[in-house]
């Protein structure tokens, strides 16, 4: 009997819809991992934030992004790639109050829920693929994606689209798991915990950093900038046990079953903490670049 292939387009579509529904059934229990629905990990800095208070942390990674997009004080486009609840753009809308900031997401919660939060605040959250949006060219100063990427496999087509949306002079961070040598070589622990974490949290696939610098050199960005922050990041990775238990323990004692998204987002954070472990395969970077 012969093994059916099934084609890469149909696998790609197969992904988007899961993930689609991952979130729109699982973001709402994002708000035990974050008050401020921040939908990402966290970057320590040492007497700054504090360890042991999740969204001082997750707040910081807000920060280190969007100081690393150089807004100056003219008017600043900003477009937020996968935006999740909003949360990055509400911190800086809060921090430059020069800045018109718009997310996209293919979650229909996510849109309800993101811009009820913002409250219409010089920003927006629509329904737009990340891969294909309908802006015109050139429509913004700047842009971010933070761990939303990882979700189309870190593929061509974000990073074109990313660079089409930008003005010339433009600048863009992304922040997000990469890994450090193609998957075929990785270990067999580093592939057991890549292969869950993708099958839980509807990762297309993860690329290494250095084929972002390629595509991002081949695409025309410029002063491009690739730093290990692997360090910085592993401290809010480690409140990722609490979290699954403190999670479990408040659903149990409201007498309420977790959601089949719910389970899959669980056991995607385990995995994510595994993978941490593996320093030599997979690392967190926050990369930055200018459009020419």
């Amino acid at each position: 009997m012969k093994t059916q292939t099934i084609p890469y387009t149909n696998y790609a579509e197969q992904n988007r819809i899961e993930m689609v529904d991952f979130y729109n059934e699982a973001t709402e229990d994002y708000e035990f991992w974050s008050s401020d629905y921040n939908m990402h990990f966290g970057y320590f800095i040492p007497f700054k934030t504090n360890p042991f208070k999740r969204d001082s942390m997750l707040n910081e990674m807000n920060n280190q992004v969007t100081k690393r997009l150089n807004i100056d004080k003219t008017k600043n486009r900003l477009i937020d790639l996968g935006c999740g609840m909003g949360a990055t753009m509400r911190y800086a809308l809060k921090h430059y109050k020069n800045v018109i900031a718009y997310g996209v997401t293919l979650s229909d919660f996510q849109v309800k829920k993101g811009n009820e939060l913002l409250k219409g605040k010089n920003c927006i959250i629509l329904k737009e693929n990340y891969n294909n949006t309908s802006f015109q060219s050139g429509s913004f100063d700047s842009a971010i994606a933070i761990e939303s990427f990882c979700h189309s496999g870190h593929n061509l087509n974000s990073l074109k689209e990313m660079h089409r949306l930008l003005k010339p002079g433009g600048r863009f961070v992304m922040a997000d798991a990469f890994l450090k040598k193609d998957r075929s070589q990785l270990c067999k622990g580093g592939k057991f915990a890549y292969n869950k974490l993708c099958n839980h949290w509807s990762l297309e696939k993860l690329e290494t950093h250095h084929f972002i610098k390629q595509s991002l050199e081949h695409i025309g960005f410029t002063d491009i900038k690739i730093e290990d922050v692997s360090f910085k990041v592993a401290p809010s990775v480690l409140h990722v046990p609490f979290a699954i238990a403190g999670f479990i323990l408040k659903k149990l004692l409201r007498f309420k079953s977790l959601k089949r998204e719910s389970l899959h987002n669980l056991k995607g954070s385990f995995y994510a903490l595994l993978s941490g472990l593996h320093l030599k395969s997979f690392g967190y970077y926050i990369i930055s670049a200018t459009k020419r």
